[in-house]
């Protein structure tokens, strides 16, 4: 794709002179010139027609709102199988916990593996033919069948800058040590709680589901505490001498507003596994970090991403996954390692095994991933119904292939123009305006992730986050909320009470926070706060020593890059960024060149029409035209792999909206745009009034076979083999 005409763009656009409310109310009008009667909270729809949506439920008692405190807190218990998670009460065997009765312990860190014995990912020996992905990626590109596949190599549009040119963190250009992440955290990014002012909370969450579609640092949880500690247990900074191999902590300075109240003085970080930690390079050349999913957009969070995980999430009966009845609701199955999986305040709560480790990560993360797996099993007991004659193996993979095909419809077309821009996504040929297929397939495209990309631009959309989570009736009335760090890793939550639909409800409803730099400190104090502790990490510093850790060139580098000029000051920021950003940068870092990605490019004025500043569309831009061009199974290209003109045009019929109406046991109702805020230009509706993907056009009129021609994956033909 040519960068320089995406830069040009990006220039253009940059280069208009607006104050901050000149530049929302550019937002506003290019997204929708009449939205000027946006109501939260109320009931916008009708009750002549309310009444005719089936299925209304009781209001429950409200759940009242958690405030901020100093002191350990921890989620009320709850009740599962008739047993009630007293403080006091059964907690298998975890063990006691120093923050006081009640409270469980920290998983107990299980020995990690010697990374120089894991290896890295490898090309398959044959590609056999198929209709269908495979769960690893490979044999996409038929040229370079182990592209994309897990533990091999991000991408990158520039070289790392690593301290020592090889693999040590990046330094500033003294060869002094950068800001304190930590520093750079509380002094730029503070809570000041501010809602955007068109699109709701479901728009961050699904940008979680495609991150974690697309990828998975190696070495990381992401949910739980890692098992190597690189501070004392009492937050103190251990000398090099004692602290374990990979280990980067991140110095919480003296003056911190927060931390230094608790006494704690490091921040427990792990650096990523790299290539060169599997031995896969020579010593002289320079580390590459790994992935541990596959990077093409394929719902491997549902599948998983190698043929192992696939096998532990499905029945092998009727194509469908794996799934619980409770309460006449169906729920993920339960995690075989629930205590290591989840924070559990009873072993009886649910803790849950989906394609993907961070299923339980956080609520609505949790709910998302429940509608995709019942998603699957809708389409599956369609297909089966209406074609009796096909095979297991062939009701999953055609069940697999239509959940794919509007998870990519829904991402691509619904989600990405809010966030990179309906017209920059159709002048860099993202998106087509067409009613037939696209097939511009290249397989010189790398659709590989980009370190930048899943490490530093992607994550800016962490300041959409809300830290309390509304609780909302079909009526469209909110009457409590809980907070998010009460829930991390422990999704009991969602079976409590009719929470989940609420919770669902919540998602179309409650708006996420403005694209800016403030963050809620749910994410900067509390992420992944175990019960019992008064505080949890901060989200942010994390990414920013991430940053570092990957080597990433400089937020300047980047900046040329894209198009914008290279500062040889810090005014020279001043283009993009706020006076009083570009003073408290040049208060907390040496030179401009210093500056990380992750930060300069989290404070740039953000473009009209988009949710992102230049240098991070810039990025955005690049790597969602890779996945989508690298990528030989698109739902939108023809032939075999492909879908018939009849079923795409159906596929082009789903929406985010439709898949909450459908797999929502109360959701009666819902706005059509439900990524976009409700409004008198979109009101809830009935979901019997929005569109549906008509399944019966997947009837196999032939007959008389337990397959779809060539489907499976079995290996009497090949592509090729060694």
């Amino acid at each position: 794709m040519a960068l320089k005409a995406l830069s040009l763009l990006l220039l253009e656009a940059i280069l208009i002179q607006a104050g901050p409310q000149s530049y929302q109310n550019l937002f506003l009008q290019r997204i929708n010139p009449q939205y000027d009667n946006t109501v939260y909270g109320g009931n916008l729809i009708e009750d002549h027609v309310y009444s005719r949506a089936p299925g209304k439920l009781a209001p429950q008692a409200p759940i009242l709102q958690s405030n901020y405190h100093s002191a350990p807190q921890v989620a009320p218990a709850i009740q599962f199988n008739g047993v009630a998670a007293a403080n006091g009460g059964p907690l298998g065997t975890l063990s006691p916990n120093p923050y006081g009765q009640g409270f469980p312990q920290l998983p107990i860190p299980q020995p990690t593996q010697d990374p120089a014995s894991l290896g890295c990912g490898q090309a398959p020996g044959f590609c056999p033919k198929s209709r269908y992905r495979s769960y690893d990626g490979s044999c996409n590109n038929l040229n370079n069948p182990g592209l994309g596949i897990p533990q091999t190599r991000y991408n990158r549009l520039l070289p790392a800058k690593y301290g020592d040119g090889i693999s040590t963190p990046t330094m500033a250009l003294s060869g002094n040590p950068l800001p304190s992440a930590r520093a750079v955290s509380f002094s730029m990014y503070p809570d000041i709680p501010i809602e955007d002012p068109i699109w709701t909370l479901n728009a961050m969450q699904y940008g979680q589901i495609i991150t974690h579609d697309m990828s998975m640092i190696v070495g990381s949880t992401q949910t739980q505490p890692h098992a190597t500690r690189c501070c004392s247990p009492d937050g103190q900074l251990l000398d090099l001498a004692n602290s374990p191999e990979h280990c980067f902590p991140i110095v919480v300075p003296q003056n911190d507003p927060a931390y230094s109240q608790q006494n704690i003085r490091c921040m427990n970080f792990v650096r990523t596994i790299t290539d060169k930690d599997r031995r896969c390079i020579g010593d002289h050349q320079p580390a590459e970090q790994l992935t541990a999913v596959n990077s093409y957009l394929d719902l491997s969070i549902v599948y998983g991403n190698n043929d192992q995980v696939n096998q532990q999430v499905r029945l092998f009966q009727g194509g469908r996954l794996i799934s619980e009845q409770r309460n006449s609701q169906e729920w993920l199955p339960r995690n075989p390692n629930a205590t290591g999986a989840c924070t559990l305040l009873d072993i009886n709560e649910p803790c849950y095994l989906a394609g993907d480790t961070r299923v339980n990560q956080n609520p609505q993360l949790t709910v998302l991933q429940t509608l995709l797996l019942r998603e699957h099993n809708r389409i599956a007991s369609v297909l089966a119904s209406i074609n009796p004659h096909w095979d297991d193996e062939t009701i999953f993979q055609e069940a697999r292939k239509i959940n794919i095909g509007q998870h990519q419809q829904i991402s691509y077309y619904e989600w990405l123009p809010i966030f990179i821009g309906l017209d920059n996504s159709l002048k860099n040929k993202i998106l087509w305006r067409t009613q037939g297929y696209v097939d511009d397939y290249d397989p010189t495209v790398n659709p590989s992730v980009l370190n930048e990309h899943a490490n530093a631009a992607f994550r800016f959309f962490h300041t959409l986050i809300a830290g309390q989570l509304d609780l909302v009736s079909e009526r469209r009335n909110s009457y409590g909320n809980i907070r998010i760090s009460d829930w991390f890793n422990r999704p009991a939550i969602l079976e409590q009470g009719n929470s989940f639909d609420e919770l669902t409800r919540g998602l179309g409803t409650q708006p996420e926070l403005a694209a800016d730099a403030y963050h809620d400190r749910e994410i900067t104090l509390n992420w992944l706060r175990q019960p019992g502790q008064p505080l949890g990490q901060d989200l942010k510093a994390i990414c920013i020593q991430r940053n570092r850790d990957h080597g990433l060139a400089s937020y300047n580098d980047y900046r040329s890059f894209c198009g914008l000029p290279k500062a040889s000051s810090f005014q020279d920021f001043l283009d993009v960024i706020s006076r009083d950003n570009v003073e408290r940068l040049a208060t907390l870092y040496e030179h401009p060149d210093d500056v990380d990605l992750t930060v300069g490019g989290s404070l740039e004025t953000i473009i009209p029409g988009t949710l992102a500043g230049p240098t991070f569309l810039c990025i955005l831009t690049e790597q969602f035209y890779r996945t989508r061009v690298g990528d030989r199974f698109w739902f939108e290209n023809s032939g075999e792999t492909g879908f018939t003109q009849q079923q795409l045009a159906e596929i082009r019929k789903s929406s985010i909206a439709r898949i909450m109406c459908d797999n929502g046991r109360g959701v009666r109702a819902m706005q059509p745009r439900a990524f976009e805020r409700i409004s008198q230009s979109n009101a809830v509706v009935p979901c019997e009034a929005l569109p549906v993907v008509d399944l019966s056009l997947w009837k196999d009129l032939k007959g008389g076979s337990s397959h779809i021609p060539s489907a499976g994956f079995g290996t009497s033909d090949y592509y090729f083999k060694k």
